[in-house]
């Protein structure tokens, strides 16, 4: 046996874990920039940054759970719909598959014998895999998922609010911007190299948006603060 791992495997787990350190990391440092550039009381500042961080946890968590049980729902649904056609016209669905491999480029005689072997074996595993799309590595796992997002999102969220209970007023916001771009940085090349992607790109990417919307988060949390 050759084992190997690769990259599609990860993808049921990176896709939240990195969706959730980013917001995490990128929304409580701008909710905290924006609180301070309109409320400098540290209390409030610290105050804004752990509400963020337990709300916004919570919300992946359930968004998450959301999204992926109803893709969970639709693959259930397929798979139950296929079961009944596998024993309501066996043959039909025989026909089938081997013109999936057919399609694939196998000959008419050998789709058939590949057909024949692979449904006596596992005739739903084989119609899901190779005519609905379904696969282990990437089969919608709800809990999973949500766990994934929320722990990732309060990891993200972290550093910002200890930050913000550490430092003082007058360098927080200098000290948030700073050590949040950095953390993205590593955050995008991270997620770069786990996905195969250029480090450099992955990089500037996540630095770039996450200093957009901190940038905007200041200027309404300036604006509100003068009005006030």
């Amino acid at each position: 046996m050759h084992g190997e791992m690769h990259r599609s495997e990860r993808i049921s787990w990176l896709r939240a874990a990195v969706l959730g350190a980013n917001d995490g990391l990128i929304s409580t440092s701008s909710l905290v920039v924006g609180v301070a550039s309109a409320e400098p009381s540290q209390a409030a500042v610290l105050l804004a940054a752990v509400a963020g961080l337990v709300a916004g946890a919570l919300s992946m968590a359930a968004g998450e759970y959301v999204s992926v049980s109803s893709q969970a729902d639709t693959e259930r649904a397929d798979l139950a719909r296929e079961r009944d056609e596998l024993a309501t016209a066996p043959q039909a669905e025989r026909a089938e598959l081997a013109e999936i491999y057919m399609t694939r480029g196998l000959s008419r005689n050998l789709a058939i014998q590949v057909a024949d072997q692979l449904m006596a074996r596992d005739a739903l595993g084989a119609h899901g895999r190779d005519e609905l799309g379904i696969h282990e590595t990437t089969r919608a796992r709800p809990i999973q998922a949500a766990v994934a997002s929320a722990a990732s999102f309060a990891v993200g969220a972290a550093p910002p609010a200890l930050l913000a209970a550490l430092l003082p007023a007058g360098v927080l916001t200098l000290g948030v911007v700073g050590v949040t771009l950095g953390l993205l940085l590593v955050l995008g090349s991270t997620a770069a190299r786990l996905g195969g992607a250029s480090l450099t790109r992955g990089a500037l990417r996540v630095a770039f948006w996450g200093a957009v919307a901190m940038g905007c988060t200041a200027a309404v949390g300036r604006l509100f603060g003068a009005v006030v």
